[in-house]
């Protein structure tokens, strides 16, 4: 099963709205077959390894990663490959949250005679989809927080410096976190002040969707999101009071537009952007900032995993912090994370960081 979870991971940032699977093909302890799903419409996991298995796979062993469905979606019930493939045995990591699916897969197998073990090593594969388990269960995506800071916590300069607070091993690994998720996320603030590509620049790698979250629709049509070669698209969060000129500018230049609830101060409602950003089959978000942003999530605690990458830099006081949101009158108000990873990159240290429940 672990070399099926490694199979798995080949589709990572490029499934959704699927999730991530992998499947072996096994007879006499040996893998004969493997295969991943590689993109939503495509070929599920099993159905890949039991084609190239061919006749080997009668009387063989199936490993997979998740539960098989046994609906009829974009493409047919992996259980019907399973059955006229002559696998003895399935051997299952996760049971499918999806209600299509749950538990159906299984008791279909089961009921025309072949052998199903579930739940080997199911928590590391539970640990492999808890993005999309989020996302199937409560129609929202895993968001992760990502900020670039100095010693003392700090974004950029007092006059808006930002580049380059990391070294390259730290700008990379974004790069990384740009192709293994569906979208990234910036406030308007950071789209007018940088005029950032927001693609992800590495060998092989794919660009996320992007994401502005424009309530006035201040994003100029000329923006540099709007004026690139790229596959993935633009999409532009505004109120519904946002000016329709202005709207309709932002769509000529390519952008679709996501009109969003506000609250009585004109900003959009995080709950809201998260749903509809759901909606369109994203099932995993990188919120890069800036400041105003990434308060809000942290404030409103709609956040999933915290990415903070240390330079051994100091800025001072009136340098703009990260944490855009208002100090607690308490230490024991703070909001409190639990240290997932610490790593040396270059002369750069990341941590990276879950809400402590």
């Amino acid at each position: 099963m672990l070399e099926a979870l490694v199979e798995a991971e080949r589709g990572r940032g490029r499934t959704h709205p699927n999730p991530i699977v992998g499947a072996l093909v096994v007879s006499g302890g040996r893998v004969i077959a493997c295969g991943h799903h590689e993109r939503a419409g495509g070929p599920h996991a099993e159905v890949v390894a039991l084609e190239k298995a061919g006749a080997r796979a009668r009387g063989a062993d199936l490993y997979v990663t998740l539960e098989p469905c046994n609906h009829h979606g974009r493409t047919p019930p992996c259980t019907d490959a399973i059955l006229a493939s002559g696998v003895r045995r399935v051997v299952v990591g996760s049971i499918d949250p999806n209600p299509l699916v749950h538990g159906r897969g299984i008791r279909r197998l089961r009921g025309a005679g072949v052998r199903v073990d579930p739940g080997v090593l199911g928590e590391e594969c539970d640990r492999a989809n808890e993005q999309w388990f989020k996302f199937i269960t409560r129609k929202i995506p895993w968001v992760v927080l990502k900020a670039a800071v100095t010693l003392d916590g700090k974004l950029a300069t007092r006059s808006g410096d930002s580049r380059w607070v990391t070294g390259p091993l730290a700008r990379a690994r974004v790069h990384e976190l740009r192709d293994r998720l569906d979208a990234v996320l910036i406030g308007i603030g950071t789209a007018l002040a940088d005029d950032p590509r927001l693609t992800a620049r590495g060998k092989g790698q794919r660009d996320p969707v992007r994401i502005v979250v424009d309530p006035r629709a201040r994003l100029s049509p000329e923006a540099r999101l709007l004026r690139q070669r790229s596959a993935a698209e633009t999409i532009v969060a505004v109120t519904l009071a946002a000016p329709r000129e202005r709207v309709r500018a932002l769509e000529q230049s390519g952008a679709t537009i996501l009109r969003c609830r506000h609250d009585r101060k004109g900003r959009i409602l995080l709950r809201d952007l998260l749903r509809r950003i759901a909606g369109r089959g994203l099932t995993t978000v990188l919120v890069e900032g800036g400041s105003r942003i990434l308060g809000s999530f942290l404030r409103e605690r709609s956040w999933d995993e915290l990415f903070l990458f240390f330079a051994p830099k100091v800025l001072g006081e009136d340098a703009l912090s990260w944490a855009g949101m208002p100090s607690p009158p308490s230490m024991g108000r703070a909001l409190e994370v639990q240290i997932a990873e610490l790593a040396r990159l270059g002369p750069d240290l990341l941590v990276r960081a879950r809400p402590l429940r």
